[in-house]
């Protein structure tokens, strides 16, 4: 489904990042949806990058005068969710764990707040794939009785990112997708 999907329904936008979510924001603004964003994003380390990150989600959504609803920074969580997963590769098991952790919390959200529905961001990198994050999604949505809308966001961009000059991060966010593994993870395993 394209954005349009959203329309006047009252709809919680999981986002990870503000270069994923520009094209869908800029939509949403132009159409005046009925939508909030959702930063729910446990799995990007180390904290630093998630500061900046969701600092910049921020900065996109005030240009835009979209709400942003900030849940908590649990990366035990998402260590939880992806425990005995370390290895996995990218777009393997560990993201399907992340995806529903990240998608349950939304829909859960969603449900108790009143929203007619709510979708994601999160399959717009080209490091994801957006049928595994559509298929969390609608597990997801069968957990809290709350719809998910798969949206499909190819050719929707944005020149947003280069106007306001907003951070670009190289990596998806979690500490397996670093190019570079010589962090010590938060748990003190040594990575894989």
């Amino acid at each position: 489904m394209k954005p349009e999907t959203i329309g006047d329904r009252r709809t919680l936008v999981l986002v990870c990042c503000a270069p994923c979510c520009a094209g869908v924001v800029e939509y949403m603004a132009k159409s005046k949806a009925n939508a909030d964003l959702f930063f729910y994003n446990p799995n990007i380390f180390p904290r630093k990058e998630y500061e900046k990150r969701k600092a910049e989600v921020y900065r996109l959504a005030a240009h835009y005068n979209i709400r942003v609803i900030d849940s908590d920074y649990e990366p035990e969580e998402y260590d939880n969710a992806t425990q005995g997963l370390e290895n996995e590769p990218e777009r393997g098991r560990r993201c399907e764990a992340c995806f529903y952790l990240r998608l349950a919390k939304t829909a859960e959200y969603a449900a108790a707040h009143g929203y007619c529905a709510f979708t994601s961001t999160l399959g717009v990198s080209k490091h994801k794939d957006q049928t595994q994050v559509d298929a969390q999604g609608q597990i997801a949505s069968a957990k809290y009785g709350i719809p998910y809308l798969p949206l499909d966001t190819k050719g929707l961009s944005s020149d947003i990112i280069k106007e306001l000059g907003i951070y670009r991060q190289n990596y998806c966010g979690c500490i397996y997708s670093t190019k570079e593994r010589t962090t010590p993870l938060r748990s003190g395993r040594t990575p894989v």
